[in-house]
């Protein structure tokens, strides 16, 4: 069972909580972590990529000279791979490198993602993060009274709201700060920043996922 302390906007702790890692992810199964974030960055690619074939490029087609008696290698097509500004032998053509991992273990993967971070003390809980309007200013000074600007930070609000419209413009101009809803979080975006910032009532939404 761990302590965390409740910070505010200005860095003062004004309360604690108790959470159990375990209850959330009973044990880490760094296999099951590798294969989530892996999944993850592959649906990331553009797959957008392309390079001619010997098809595509523009060249005679005859053969360059005799078969034998020249002294030379044999030597059909100018087009060929083998030659420069021929084709490339094994042409790069656009591809779909995205795929899914059963639901169940994805949902696992997210709560393991989690409960490492905080056995790692990489978990601050923050009592509310509430803004009128986008302000990058109000976010910037709350992550240096926290202690974690300059290092990356992905910060977990409740679940849609207007409000997380606002924490969100607020956020994306700072290098290194990503947001999302607590049940939009997922094991890539849980595991890549150095820190994991949520607020009480995001927090809660977490702790019932152990109840579940």
């Amino acid at each position: 069972m761990a302590k965390l302390p409740i910070y505010d906007r200005t860095g003062r702790e004004v309360g604690s909580v108790e959470i159990d890692a375990k209850s959330i992810a009973p044990r880490i199964n760094r296999q099951l972590l590798h294969d989530a974030v892996v999944m993850y960055q592959a649906n990331l690619r553009q797959g957008s990529v392309r390079t001619k074939s010997r098809s595509d490029v523009s060249g005679s087609t005859k053969k360059m000279y005799r078969q034998k008696g020249t002294g030379n290698a044999r030597a059909g097509s100018r087009r060929s791979g083998v030659r420069r500004g021929g084709g490339h032998i094994m042409a790069l053509r656009p591809r779909d490198w995205s795929y899914r991992l059963p639901r169940k273990a994805l949902k696992l993967a997210t709560r393991m993602a989690v409960a490492s971070k905080i056995q790692d003390d990489q978990f601050l809980v923050i009592d509310e993060l509430v803004f009128s309007e986008p302000k990058t200013r109000d976010v910037a000074s709350i992550l240096q009274a926290l202690k974690i600007d300059g290092a990356t930070v992905h910060i977990a609000t409740e679940s849609h709201s207007e409000n997380n419209t606002n924490v969100w413009k607020s956020a994306r101009n700072i290098p290194g700060v990503t947001v999302s809803p607590v049940d939009e979080l997922n094991a890539l975006s849980v595991l890549k920043p150095r820190r994991l910032l949520v607020t009480q009532q995001a927090l809660a939404s977490i702790k019932a996922w152990g109840e579940a």
